[in-house]
């Protein structure tokens, strides 16, 4: 068997968001039947082949690194935080669709994980607060993942998607909103990054 290449990708958010679940289903491909609170941090592996079946096909060991979500108000939690944060091949932004601040909380993660954090630890930054240069020449891939959806009202759904849009934006990153929830036992397809 070839060599592996490691990939190292963050999953941040806050707590309850649904990135146990997330890790889970990307790498056991099966519903995490009853989720707990990550402490620290939890990493599940998944093996992947890119563009398998052509010449150009590699095989990388994807390392999903499950942050724990507290917010927090001491700096020691963040600074703790920070020994997850090294060598990043990408990150994964989860925030729950039926609640504001877990999205507005990922400026914070982002910053946090970028380490270019300059407001207070549990200060909420808020898109007026924020400028979205910051990740205009960032070199490490985001990905903004909306969970719950299946649970916002059928009249709110397209002010909610409007909403995740504009975060993307900010992001500079791709979008998913999971239209269903983990509990339909779908699988996520890591390869095109799409849930069918």
């Amino acid at each position: 068997m070839a060599s592996l290449d490691r990939v190292k990708v963050l999953v941040l958010g806050d707590s309850g968001v649904g990135k146990s679940s997330l890790v889970h289903l990307l790498c056991q491909n099966q519903v995490l039947g009853n989720p707990s609170w990550t402490v620290g941090c939890s990493v599940d592996v998944r093996v992947q082949d890119y563009k398998e079946g052509t010449p150009e096909e590699k095989t990388y060991y994807i390392e999903l690194w499950d942050v724990g979500g507290s917010v927090g108000s001491a700096s020691s939690i963040k600074s703790t935080r920070a020994v997850f944060y090294n060598s990043v091949n990408g990150i994964i932004l989860v925030h729950d669709l039926t609640n504001k601040k877990s999205s507005q909380n990922l400026y914070r993660w982002s910053l946090e994980a970028l380490n270019k954090d300059s407001s207070p630890t549990g200060v909420i930054v808020s898109n007026g607060d924020y400028d979205r240069e910051q990740f205009a020449e960032n070199p490490v891939p985001l990905l903004l993942i909306g969970t719950k959806f299946d649970q916002i009202p059928e009249n709110k759904r397209s002010e909610v998607l409007t909403r995740t849009a504009f975060l993307s934006e900010d992001f500079n990153a791709e979008e998913i909103n999971l239209m269903t929830g983990f509990t339909d036992r779908k699988r996520f397809n890591f390869k095109s990054l799409h849930y069918d």
